[in-house]
């Protein structure tokens, strides 16, 4: 893009830094016409770890974002930026502040925290475990043990949905609609989980199944990317779901983040009903 500007990101953490680059890349999505190059410091915990990061930052200037609780690191890095005169921000430093000040509590002071491999970790990995071998219609025989069902034809995004729902300790499988091919009858008795149909634009579906049979080198022209046969995939689908009365979630313009917070919150409202 003509104009397009670029700057150097400095992203530096005494963890793993994923919650620092999600909100370092959140908040460069706002802006369409610049691009951020990314320098990654994780697990600085330390002098010699910190050292590297603003010698880099002294050779390619610009803004630093940083997670650290360590207060004598914390202001050698602030130091040194006000010294390049490049901003220097802590972005969890309000919500912590913020929490607690209502709390009347003070923080810990411990690095990464929140990766404690505490119950809630081993929830995960058990909810990642049961989501991948429950993928594509596998195993049906324990499904009603699933939190979430999702069941779409194909193209509709269910298995990395169900993957990152997993990592928020979900444990989602997936089972996808083909034509001619009967759902699991496990999914009639299923009362524990919550179903959700997943539809999709037909137009944009017969683009997706383009693209994955041009990447596996398929040529050929079936019904998988046929327009009329997509279309009444789609209208079986939501007959189906209208049946069951199933609640429906259209991806066409969503993102996986998006599709699964939607999820979450029809499976937030089921929990409290």
């Amino acid at each position: 893009m003509t104009g397009r500007r670029v700057f150097h990101l400095h992203l530096v953490s005494d963890a793993t830094g994923e919650t620092l680059n999600a909100v370092a890349r959140a908040a460069c999505a706002q802006y369409e016409d610049v691009r951020a190059i990314e320098h990654v410091y994780a697990l600085v915990r330390g002098p010699k770890q910190l050292e590297r990061a603003l010698a880099e930052i002294e050779e390619a200037p610009g803004m630093v974002m940083f997670t650290m609780v360590n207060d004598e690191l914390r202001a050698r890095l602030e130091r040194k930026c006000l010294e390049l005169e490049v901003p220097c921000i802590s972005v969890l430093d309000p919500a912590i502040n913020a929490l607690g000040s209502y709390l009347g509590r003070e923080i810990s002071h411990k690095p990464g925290s929140q990766h404690i491999m505490d119950q809630e970790y081993f929830d995960r990995i058990a909810a990642l475990n049961y989501t991948m071998a429950h993928d594509d219609g596998q195993n049906p025989g324990d499904l009603d043990d699933a939190d979430v069902v999702l069941i779409g034809v194909s193209r509709t995004s269910k298995t990395p949905t169900c993957i990152y729902l997993a990592n928020r300790g979900i444990k989602a499988a997936n089972i996808p609609l083909v034509p001619n091919i009967p759902l699991p009858p496990e999914i009639e008795t299923a009362t524990r989980p919550l179903i959700v149909g997943l539809v999709a634009n037909p137009e944009r579906l017969v683009q997706i199944r383009r693209n994955r049979l041009l990447s596996l080198n398929e040529q050929s022209e079936t019904d998988y990317v046929d327009r009329e046969a997509v279309t009444a995939e789609v209208a079986f689908a939501r007959k189906l779901y209208n049946r069951h009365s199933w609640p429906v979630i259209d991806v066409t313009r969503r993102s996986i983040e998006e599709t699964a917070a939607a999820v979450l919150n029809l499976y937030s409202r089921k929990e409290t009903t």
